[in-house]
């Protein structure tokens, strides 16, 4: 296991999985992060399977996808297969699961140690238990392997009567500081400099706790974003290469990044394509800025959805390679290409990382 940013050549990458996916069981720190329509449809959908019409196009994508990284010579591993909706629950809570789409976001890797996050969502909780195969194998080869405390997710971790600002109000996030909870898909990596967003599953403490467990070694920085909703980096805030960051203008004040991006070029991301699908539109859990959620290869090539031609065509403008890909269709389960997979393997130092 080694990898220490965002952009150096990739190796070996964990790929998520659909089988036995399930629709997320309601939970306000769950609709709370989803498009308003997209919570009304949970609402009535949540104790059921995800539909044929949704899974099909999906894995139909994902296939490819695949096919793609091992085509280009990335050695790509897989998470076991497993039935969500079975129950599960602890002493003050019960529930079901949701999926392992997304390894980005229960796990996060720094160098050669790789760390299981304190999750927010309670049908999450148990989410790497699919990874535990892999786990243990990095760990006989070698790899530091560790688990942030398991947070307690009771109610006291949530505000109550929790609602997102409107337009001109400050941005709120349902956690409290009851306890340490993040996910790692609030992070990215570059060297030394960490990148995180606080967002409705990451809160301060989180932050707090990952800044103490990495020492003095590394610094994690804040970029404050203006979503509403906010959660996971990167729709906000993703670095392509040694010093050159993708930005979404939505979002972020780019006058107000960390002091540490003064020398970086910042990119600002093209207005997203508009979706077509009628059905994708209303059962995308994520926002219409997965457009910037590519997978870097090697700091040139970057993966990046087919359908919107104005990320790959501003890629281009700006030096980098774009392989186009499908992978529209995985919305539903929480996101794109970035969110699908988690860098195990890139070959390259910690400190011959800094831009």
């Amino acid at each position: 296991m080694n990898s220490h940013n965002e952009w150096d050549p990739l190796e070996e990458v964990i790929v998520g999985r659909l089988d036995g996916a399930a629709i997320p069981p309601g939970h306000p720190a769950v609709t709370v992060t989803m498009p308003p329509w997209a919570a009304r449809l949970h609402g009535l959908a949540t104790p059921f399977r995800y539909p044929r019409r949704l899974v099909e196009p999906a894995q139909q994508e994902l296939d490819g996808f695949v096919a793609l990284l091992e085509s280009l010579g990335v050695t790509v591993r897989r998470p076991d297969p497993v039935d969500h909706k079975r129950p599960f629950g602890t002493p003050d809570w019960s529930t079901r699961g949701f999926a392992n789409a997304c390894p980005r976001d229960s796990m996060l890797v720094i160098g050669d140690e790789i760390i299981e996050t304190p999750m927010a969502w309670p049908c999450r909780y148990f989410e790497t238990h699919s990874y535990r195969t892999l786990l243990k194998d990095y760990f006989r080869r070698g790899a530091r392997w560790t688990s942030a405390p398991k947070p307690q997710l009771t109610e006291a971790l949530y505000e109550p009567d929790f609602r997102p600002a409107r337009d001109g109000e400050p941005v709120r996030r349902i956690l409290t500081e009851f306890e340490p909870v993040f996910d790692a898909a609030d992070f990215v990596r570059a060297g030394r400099d960490l990148f995180v967003t606080p967002s409705n599953v990451t809160n301060r403490m989180g932050i707090e706790w990952l800044r103490r467990h990495l020492g003095p070694g590394y610094r994690i920085h804040e970029i404050e974003s203006r979503c509403h909703t906010p959660m996971h980096i990167d729709t906000t805030f993703l670095p392509l290469a040694p010093g050159r960051a993708l930005v979404n203008p939505e979002y972020v004040d780019i006058d107000r990044l960390p002091p540490v991006l003064d020398s970086w070029e910042i990119l600002v991301a093209p207005e997203p394509d508009p979706i077509d699908d009628r059905l994708l539109k209303f059962t995308s859990i994520c926002g219409k800025w997965l457009s910037m959620n590519v997978l870097v290869l090697d700091g040139v090539r970057v993966i990046a959805d087919r359908h919107h031609t104005g990320m790959l065509r501003a890629l281009e403008k700006w030096g980098f390679e774009p392989i186009p890909c499908d992978l529209l269709h995985y919305a539903p389960f929480g996101g794109s290409f970035h969110c699908a997979t988690l860098d195990i393997r890139r070959r390259g130092t910690l400190d011959s990382s800094a831009p």
